[in-house]
């Protein structure tokens, strides 16, 4: 009797259980459908991060929403303020650094990872579709002992809306922290909210040029014969073409 009342609990709540265990996977299939691919151009120090998002099913709830991705970038790149400034002002792109001060100058060693909020565009070539494109610059790094690059890793970000006017749907979007206005409607900060997403790519590595502990004697040897050779012509030129008029004093 006892083991024929568990057979048929069992059972009872197996069957209570598969429709909301469906219904769960169901949810989270949708929800996964959208798709980040973010891409790294040009080559060297000075590269552009382009980020694309596709937000498919989910996005049919973002409809006048503010669509933005969080990254965190390592301490080995950065974002010049200046240039991010200078972009803005002609409406090329729009971004939040969090912290807003950055020493352009530091090393890699010295340096601190970066938060970016980076504000997306609609792709008028897809529906759903948003990108974005942020320069990014590789700091310097200490000498390598057997390798002439160092490898930089940019993980995927974090794909966030910010509706102040609509709702998003809670299945698939759970409220987020981000101190950031919502771009363009207001400038205070508003409640943003994050997805699952799906990533192309799990990360993007930036090689920066490093290099070899065994070359430094001959890069400072040969940078203090460079500095003489320059000064020494310099000097020889002041002398040759300068004018220097006398000056008497007075009394």
């Amino acid at each position: 009797m006892a083991g024929g009342w568990r057979q048929r609990s069992g059972s009872t709540l197996l069957r209570a259980g598969l429709p909301a265990l469906l219904c769960a996977l169901h949810v989270q299939a949708a929800c996964q459908d959208v798709t980040v691919t973010q891409e790294l151009l040009k080559e060297g120090f000075h590269r552009d991060l382009l980020l694309k998002v596709e937000l498919g099913v989910v996005g049919k709830d973002a409809g006048g929403c503010t669509v933005a991705a969080r990254t965190r970038l390592p301490s080995g790149v950065y974002v010049d303020p200046y240039e991010l400034a200078s972009l803005q002002q002609q409406n090329l792109t729009k971004a939040v650094l969090i912290p807003d001060v950055i020493d352009v100058e530091a090393p890699e060693y010295l340096a601190t990872d970066l938060l970016v909020l980076l504000y997306m565009e609609p792709d008028p070539r897809c529906s759903g579709c948003f990108s974005a494109a942020l320069p990014v610059h590789g700091r310097y790094h200490r000498p390598a002992d057997d390798s002439e690059e160092a490898l930089v890793v940019l993980k995927s970000p974090e794909v966030l809306a910010c509706c102040c006017d609509s709702g998003l749907s809670a299945e698939c979007w759970k409220p987020a922290e981000v101190e950031a206005p919502c771009s363009g409607k207001t400038s205070g900060a508003c409640q943003w909210y994050s997805t699952r997403h799906k990533p192309v790519y799990e990360a993007s590595i930036l090689q920066v040029p490093v290099g070899l502990r065994q070359h430094s004697s001959l890069v400072c040897v040969v940078t203090l014969l460079v500095t003489v050779l320059c000064s020494s012509l310099i000097l020889a030129a002041a002398c040759k073409y300068g004018h220097f008029p006398l000056v008497t004093c007075s009394e």
